[in-house]
């Protein structure tokens, strides 16, 4: 009897339309909601000599793993977890750059009914025991080279070395499952910045099901592809868009360990074959900005990004080093992925600058101050439909006339200077065109006769002196409205960054109040 099409058989937007759906989505897994566990998704139902993930390690090494060797290895870390009393619905944390301890932990938690928490590998010791103390862990596993914050740690401590994998190899590799979709599987830490301490997004074994939408039609992630994805696996980039939806739907999966370099990736996306790259827009900027894409080979036929808009010159660069524009997934942390590109649609091109379409399923609109719909390519707030009504995502954007969404910056990231209303991301956008800019970030600065100026922090290689500085003005000048150039530049080393990868204005616009109170 020939099977039936499953979601994976389609690429198409007409046929994403037509034929997505809730019931769909979890015709792609073997469990349903009474019984479901993500590591038996994510692992156990695939074949066994399958390359489940290669690591790309920031010295130059790399690792390769089967999906054989993860399910045995996670089955161990069940089991030991077993052994040391720790058992369903206890927190386990683990503070590891992708490795073998990584996947074991990450997918053994889960397995054993625990709930995986993992934490980003350059927190220091306060942000540490901030989350340590908030998810209350029974047990935190760190990196060998995290060893000197166990004493802080506030609970029990495994050090992730040679020793520890020795004696976890003494572990039997099965374990029996029982978890249903709706225990709790994850907390995950966002990379919020309005907070000491973001909230913790609590994830349910079924939410591996709802990221569905965003890797079928953000990503474009499809059986077959070798797919990669370099951001850290503590945030929701890396881990569920990068790691825990490919790894369901059985594909060869690679990741970055280390210090980022651009050079390094690139030699990964050779070395690896990737055909499916999804990153942040600062790592294609970076890439860009390196210089040597032309010493590469690339198999790439599907890119996409998210955290950040992308700058023109970037996007620009890419369709010229990958032949497409990389195209965007758009969502928040509060209601999940609402707008994709479709990767690998050839009925739906990647329009420049664009968000993309509504997610299957989704309603989202773009909407005045008192609630109406915008007109075309009028600029309102991105607004998603939820059970209760229309629900804020706290970002600007408008829509065109063919139905595509443009991001217009986070509302509190507007500049209003003698009553002109300025985006911040168009000012950078276009500073970022200049030859000598490398990077860019824009704020409103206060000013006794206009409220506020835009002020433009600017990395480059080149001297900043008074000339640059007249050449940046006019330059921003000729491209821009004539009132919207940054009356005040100053030039720096780097940008302060979120730990996913995204420029911090609202450090840049801390820093300057502080220095005026001084």
């Amino acid at each position: 009897m020939p099977r039936m099409p499953m979601l994976t058989d389609y690429s198409s937007y007409a046929d994403a339309q037509r034929f997505c759906s809730k019931d769909r989505l979890w015709e792609l897994f073997d469990g349903d909601r009474a019984s479901l566990n993500i590591a038996h998704e994510c692992l156990d139902r695939h074949p066994r000599d399958r390359m489940a993930v290669r690591i790309a390690i920031a010295d130059g090494g790399s690792e390769n793993f089967t999906y054989g060797e993860l399910s045995d290895w996670s089955g161990r870390y069940a089991n030991y977890l077993r052994t040391q009393g720790i058992g369903p619905g206890d927190r386990v944390a683990l503070m590891v750059e992708p490795s073998l301890p990584f996947y074991a932990a990450l997918y053994g938690a889960m397995k054993a009914g625990c709930v995986a928490v993992p934490l980003f590998t350059l927190f220091g010791p306060e942000g540490l025991r901030l989350r340590v103390g908030d998810c209350q862990p029974k047990l935190l596993l760190l990196a060998p080279e995290k060893a000197a914050l166990a004493p802080d740690a506030g609970c029990a401590v495994a050090i992730a070395d040679g020793d520890f994998m020795a004696m976890l190899e003494n572990h039997e590799t099965a374990f029996e499952m029982n978890t249903s979709g709706s225990d709790m599987a994850m907390y995950q830490y966002t990379s919020g910045t309005t907070r000491e301490l973001p909230d913790a997004v609590r994830h349910r074994h079924q939410s591996i099901v709802t990221v569905m939408l965003a890797t079928l039609y953000g990503t474009g992630i499809r059986p077959g592809d070798r797919f990669m994805c370099p951001s850290s696996t503590a945030w929701g980039h890396g881990l569920w868009h990068g790691t825990l939806a490919p790894h369901a739907l059985g594909v060869t999966t690679a990741s970055y360990a280390g210090k980022f370099d651009p050079e390094r990736l690139m030699a990964a996306l050779e070395e690896f074959e990737i055909t499916n790259l999804s990153a942040a827009a600062t790592h294609y900027r970076m890439m860009k900005n390196a210089g040597s894409a032309g010493r590469h080979s690339f198999t790439l036929d599907k890119l996409s990004f998210t955290g950040e808009p992308m700058d023109t010159d970037t996007a620009h660069w890419a369709k010229q080093t990958f032949g497409q524009y990389p195209g965007s997934f758009y969502g928040t942390t509060e209601v999940g992925v609402l707008l994709g590109s479709y990767p690998g649609a050839g009925d739906l091109p990647p329009k420049l600058g664009a968000l993309g379409l509504p997610m299957p399923g989704q309603e989202v609109a773009i909407l005045d101050p008192d609630g109406k719909p915008c007109a075309a390519n009028e600029v309102g707030e991105i607004m998603v439909m939820r059970r209760d009504g229309w629900f804020p995502t706290k970002d600007r954007g408008h829509m065109d006339a063919d139905g595509y969404y443009f991001h217009g910056g986070r509302a509190d990231d507007v500049i209003i200077s003698a009553g002109w209303t300025m985006s911040a991301m168009e000012i950078e956008d276009t500073l970022l065109k200049h030859p000598d800019v490398l990077e860019a970030a824009a704020i409103g600065a206060p000013d006794a006769v206009r409220g506020l100026v835009v002020k433009a922090f600017i990395v480059s290689g080149r001297n900043g002196d008074d000339d640059f500085i007249t050449e940046l003005q006019k330059f921003a000048q000729e491209n821009l409205s004539r009132h919207e150039y940054p009356r005040i530049v100053a030039f720096t080393d780097e940008l302060p960054k979120t730990p996913a990868g995204k420029v911090n204005r609202k450090i840049l616009r801390d820093r300057e109040a502080a220095a005026r109170q001084e």
